[in-house]
């Protein structure tokens, strides 16, 4: 293949207004992931939650797997895997010090179970391909139904719990004094985490959903150690990257998630390369606020 032929594969513009027109319900899920990806994000930084991301995914991925296996609804299928999975990385990694390698164990046997119900699916490869990486014409209005559902129960949850969490992530041992219930919130965000994990696997896949939950916070601090200016970045670059991934995707035959993670890459190494602009003229974070 030449490279005239890679980047038309790539890159394909041709009916792309009719194009468009099939990728609304996408365009509105990836709106709603960014704001859920961008706030809940903001807490995965600051609790060092990346690895629990990744490890509940595998299990969000073996759900759906199992679901699309049985002929039952793949999203209801992620959501329970991906419960399960932070419930177990709950349970088994209530310690600190436990968390990792508990993550470590449920990695590979989510990852295994699904590639096992995917192997013995003898329906569409699309179907299976997608799970891992993401499909922006699945989105269909059923689907898109229950994925503003989920999308509203997680914010809902996270405005409910957004301040205790906060002083329970940036100082839990002044927050336990305090009397917040640090030891419950805990389990409680994984849940919530849970919930957000399962509705970004059904757009961008199991394999990148870090892109949504991770990078845009991370991006974000680099740039503002703000606690009210850090998660509303964090929303509006997560939106940013599944909506502009979306609309570079229309017409190509490659997958989703490859212009969602690059989109979200450039805009982390962007805000990074801002944030050291801003350490060397001698700007210093507050106290009290997001952490880098």
């Amino acid at each position: 293949m030449s490279w005239q032929e890679a980047w038309h594969e790539i890159f394909n513009f041709q009916d792309y207004g009719a194009l468009l027109g099939l990728v609304r319900n996408s365009l509105v899920a990836g709106a709603v992931l960014g704001l859920v990806g961008g706030l809940a994000g903001t807490f995965v930084v600051m609790r060092d939650l990346a690895f629990a991301v990744h490890g509940i995914s595998e299990l969000s991925f073996a759900g759906a797997a199992a679901a699309l296996l049985a002929g039952a609804s793949v999203a209801g299928g992620s959501i329970a895997g991906a419960l399960a999975a932070a419930a177990l990385i709950g349970v088994l990694g209530a310690k600190a010090r436990d968390r990792g390698s508990a993550i470590g164990v449920l990695m590979p046997f989510g990852l295994g179970l699904g590639v096992l119900f995917l192997s013995l699916y003898q329906g569409r490869s699309a179907n299976r391909f997608g799970i891992l990486t993401g499909q922006i014409v699945a989105i269909d209005t059923p689907r898109l139904s229950w994925l503003l559902a989920t999308s509203a129960v997680v914010l809902a949850c996270l405005a409910i719990m957004w301040r205790p969490l906060a002083f329970a992530s940036l100082d839990p041992d002044v927050a336990a004094a305090r009397g917040v219930p640090v030891r419950a919130l805990s389990p409680a965000f994984l849940l919530v985490l849970g919930l957000a994990v399962a509705v970004s696997v059904q757009v961008v896949g199991a394999l990148l959903v870090l892109a949504l939950l991770c990078t845009p916070a991370a991006a974000a601090v680099r740039v503002t150690a703000s606690p009210v200016l850090a998660p509303v970045l964090s929303s509006v670059l997560a939106t940013v990257s599944v909506v502009g991934g979306i609309l570079l995707s229309i017409g190509s035959s490659v997958p989703i998630s490859p212009y969602v993670t690059t989109v979200s890459f450039l805009l982390y190494g962007a805000c990074r390369a801002v944030g050291a602009v801003r350490t060397r003229r001698g700007w210093t974070a507050p106290r009290g606020t997001v952490p880098t």
